[in-house]
């Protein structure tokens, strides 16, 4: 009973949403019925964040952030529609201890309803960071993989205010994993 608890433990879930962006990228792969088109510049903006709990306490995270639509996109009825992109961002991430730069790249869905102007989105992508050792917080390596899900509101038609919770761990790749859980807010303007 013992290893089945281990087995399903919530650090272990945290470690496969690190690679879920593979899974997410398949999906991507699929062509979507009836849509073509061109990447598009979707938005760019800021984000600033700070640790969702005691194990990461005192790390803080600020970057700048482009997000490109991309040309494969789901109408799932009722007015509900799934759209992909790709979301890049670059900026600093630290603690009392070290400071690092750090850039994400990764595919994201973003699920939106028709006059709605709250949407709920999901990703996953690789992250490099200028160090992995912050004080007593050793994350193992640089390449780090973070996933997130967020809500966001689209306060007028240029711009939009968002949350996410995100996590951030190297998915086992290092005998060091701890993880890091974010709270992240942002604004954007949307083009």
């Amino acid at each position: 009973m013992r290893y089945v608890v281990t087995m399903f433990s919530p650090k272990k879930l945290y470690d496969w949403m690190g690679v879920g962006g593979c899974g997410l990228l398949a999906l991507l792969a699929i062509p979507a019925s009836g849509m073509g088109g061109d990447v598009t510049l979707e938005s760019a903006g800021v984000r600033a964040g700070f640790s969702a709990n005691q194990s990461g306490k005192d790390f803080y995270q600020a970057e700048a952030a482009v997000n490109w639509k991309l040309p494969w996109g789901w109408d799932l009825g009722r007015s509900f529609y799934l759209q992909s992109r790709l979301d890049g961002s670059v900026g600093w991430l630290g603690d009392r201890a070290a400071n690092a730069a750090i850039g994400t790249i990764g595919p994201t869905l973003l699920l939106s309803r028709e006059h709605l102007p709250i949407s709920l989105e999901g990703g996953s992508g690789p992250t490099v960071m200028t160090r992995s050792q912050f004080g007593s917080k050793d994350f193992g390596i640089p390449l780090q993989f973070t996933s997130h899900v967020g809500l966001n509101w689209d306060m007028t038609s240029h711009w939009r205010l968002g949350y996410r919770f995100q996590h951030m761990s190297n998915a086992g790749l290092s005998r060091h994993n701890p993880g890091l859980n974010m709270n992240v807010f942002g604004l954007s303007y949307l083009f």
